[in-house]
């Protein structure tokens, strides 16, 4: 079955990757309309891995990051649309030259080929994965978890008939329909017909594909963001922040994991900030430092370990800093290179971390829960690379694209 999937897609890729771009947007719209005219469907078939999650007693921010509803559908349906809107990489002409031999060389922008997409949890993700995929002119093989296996069924099967009303061969989209680990390392090892795999989920999932794959892999890796509230920072723009960061979504691995506080605004700070994160039920793992300062408050003693933990839920890490170059030091010992912020109207502090910090994306007075293709204007995003080779930060069409030279001469031979 996953060899007969791989090698459908590659002989499906030269088609898809001379599609027009008019061609292309004409079946991302018409898979925005399904999204919606077929969104009951999806949502009785989510409605079973929810049942499945809730008797498994999974926690409550997994189940937020599996939970489909209507808003969350038109979601979908609307980064199908807002793909159309943006510009094909297809074509594009990075660089252009002329040789003194006179040969004319361009680095045309081309698609990758065919990609495998392994992802936990999130149905959108199906969604969201496809549509780059076309757009950018890449064959897609998509393997989502277990827990979200009716609904990624769903998603898959709505958007893939719309294919059957264009000239494009079935193989272009390919959904792993069962949940074997064997099946994945089979994926894994067809280097011959699969050009990339990007994971999605956990730190073990990513390891795991990591190790096995035969194929080059683009890592998104765990977000263990930080938000760093500097002695100069405006404190109602850093609490507004920092509850973004962490309550908004605390499920996304954008969401903010460890806050830093300057010393010198520790005691003004943080019995505002603490209070307003307990009472959206934020577990406050802190220092010894946060807990001097909130005698009186029930707090947890923060360890190392989590430190190096991405919760995924409402659990906070929280420590009090020297200055900056704590501060970044402690970046530097725990992040992940996903996302980190810093709070301050010192214009000097702002650009130095800005310039130190070597996460894919770095904040000056912005949260986190930014780091998001369709936030920066990118469209929907296949996931946040914390990877350095190929691309890094939101991957989204250009991301998804590798190039070629196109080379013109009138003779010219070497000598």
């Amino acid at each position: 079955m996953i060899l007969n999937l791989a090698k459908k897609a590659k002989k499906a890729f030269p088609a898809l990757a001379n599609l027009s771009t008019q061609q292309k947007n004409r079946i991302l719209y018409s898979m925005s309309r399904a999204l919606i005219g077929y969104q009951g469907y999806i949502l009785n078939q989510n409605k079973k891995d929810l049942q499945k999650a809730k008797r498994l007693k999974l926690s409550s921010a997994f189940i937020d990051r599996l939970t489909l509803t209507k808003a969350r559908i038109k979601d979908m349906s609307k980064s199908q649309k807002a793909l159309i809107d943006l510009s094909d990489p297809v074509g594009e002409v990075i660089k252009q030259w002329k040789t003194s031999s006179g040969l004319q060389i361009s680095k045309v922008r081309v698609p990758i080929g065919v990609i495998a997409i392994i992802y936990e949890s999130r149905p959108d993700v199906t969604s969201d994965c496809i549509g780059l995929c076309l757009k950018s002119g890449n064959c897609v093989i998509l393997r989502g978890g277990s827990e979200a296996i009716n609904s990624n069924k769903a998603i898959y099967q709505v958007l893939s008939s719309v294919l059957h009303k264009f000239p494009v061969p079935s193989g272009v989209i390919g959904l792993v329909s069962t949940t074997r680990r064997q099946e994945v390392q089979t994926l894994l090892r067809l280097s011959d017909y699969i050009d990339l795999v990007i994971p999605r989920g956990g730190k073990s999932l990513i390891r795991e594909v990591a190790r096995i794959s035969r194929i080059p892999v683009i890592k998104h890796y765990q977000g263990i963001c930080h938000v760093y509230v500097h002695s100069d920072a405006d404190l109602a723009m850093a609490e507004k922040i920092c509850f973004n960061a962490k309550v908004q979504r605390p499920g996304t691995c954008n969401a903010m994991e460890t806050m830093l506080v300057d010393k010198n605004i520790a005691e003004t700070f943080l019995p505002r900030v603490i209070q307003r994160l307990q009472a959206s039920g934020v577990e406050i793992r802190a220092c010894p430092m946060t807990r001097r300062i909130l005698k009186g408050i029930k707090l947890t003693s923060v360890s190392a370990k989590d430190f190096c933990t991405e919760y995924l839920d409402l659990i906070l890490s929280v420590k009090v800093v020297k200055g900056l170059n704590e501060a970044i030091a402690h970046i530097d010992e725990y992040g992940s290179d996903h996302s980190d912020a810093i709070v301050t109207n010192n214009k000097k502090a702002s650009r130095e971390f800005l310039n130190r910090v070597d996460s894919a994306c770095v904040y000056h007075n912005a949260s986190t829960r930014l780091t998001d293709g369709y936030e920066f204007g990118m469209g929907a995003e296949m996931g946040i690379s914390t990877d350095r080779l190929h691309a890094r930060g939101p991957m989204a069409l250009e991301e998804l694209t590798i190039y070629k030279y196109i080379v013109k001469g009138q003779g010219q031979i070497r000598q």
